[in-house]
């Protein structure tokens, strides 16, 4: 069976920025095991595939090249922008069936695609000491934040760390065995380490983002993260109302590939969380003929 992969890239400042992903249309007839396999081939962070649904217009699963994974926020930008450049889709408001909820998804006029997440879990702080075994640093980079490592979800559970500067940031050498034992411990998928620290006035945070236990040692572009730091940032009073649709994060320029992510809350009397949306688009670069 020939199958066609489209090769897109989320989030990108430019063409060389982003987070690429692949993109199955039709993938009613694969099995998991054909998807987890055609994810290996492509070899990007996460595969989506497409197939029809009964609960909502479509059904997305993501898969890495180890395992299924329950959200992909850039993989989902990639999807939708697909659909919309192959005019499939028109601007509008879209109904997504995943592993774990049903979410909307808007496509704006410009082709910027806005998903919603879950609303966030705030769930366990992480040892200051367990997080400096793994990356072998100096509590002080932690600490000097005034911010506590957290769990946090609007759809996968990652360990939110705050970092002291950009230098501190761009340093981070993780042991990613330890990493992954850490991740396996608390449930969580990987570590958003983030910085007040910008490269442009307009962001609110600059961000690295890693998940070995998922075959991912760095990512450019991590758009559920994204908006599980929004909602910490949120709760901890660093993100002014007026600022709560114009969210900017930025990631990848430790790895040349500079993305940029917006964010954008909704809340009710300044202090409860009533949405979560994740925006940016896609550049279409290329297809895969696999053969499975």
């Amino acid at each position: 069976m020939k199958i066609k992969v489209y090769l897109l890239s989320a989030f990108g400042v430019s063409k060389n920025g982003g987070n690429p992903a692949g993109v199955v249309l039709n993938a009613d007839s694969l099995t998991d095991n054909q998807k987890k396999a055609i994810s290996k081939i492509v070899n990007y962070s996460e595969t989506a595939f497409i197939s029809s649904s009964d609960k909502a217009d479509f059904k997305v699963t993501f898969f890495t090249p180890k395992d299924e994974v329950d959200l992909c926020g850039h993989a989902t930008i990639a999807t939708y922008s697909l659909l919309y450049q192959k005019h499939l889709f028109k601007s509008g408001v879209y109904k997504q069936e995943l592993k774990s909820a049903i979410l909307p998804i808007e496509i704006r006029n410009d082709g910027l695609i806005l998903m919603d997440q879950p609303l966030p879990t705030f769930s366990e702080e992480v040892s200051v000491d367990e997080i400096m075994n793994i990356f072998n640093i100096s509590k002080n980079i932690i600490l000097r934040t005034h911010l506590k490592p957290q769990i946090v979800s609007t759809g996968l559970r990652d360990i939110l760390l705050p970092i002291i500067d950009r230098k501190a940031l761009f340093d981070l050498k993780p042991d990613f065995k330890k990493m992954s034992k850490l991740n396996k411990k608390t449930n969580s998928v990987g570590f958003h380490a983030f910085t007040f620290d910008t490269i442009n006035n307009n962001s609110l945070a600059h961000c690295r983002n890693f998940a070995p236990l998922y075959g991912i040692k760095e990512e450019a572009a991590t758009g559920s993260s994204s908006g599980a730091l929004a909602c910490f940032l949120f709760k901890n009073k660093m993100i002014k109302n007026h600022d709560l649709n114009k969210l900017v994060f930025e990631q990848g320029y430790s790895m040349d590939k500079p993305s940029e992510i917006n964010v954008l809350l909704e809340a009710k009397n300044n202090n409860i969380i009533t949405r979560v949306r994740v925006g940016g688009k896609a550049i279409l670069f290329g297809e895969k003929i696999l053969e499975i």
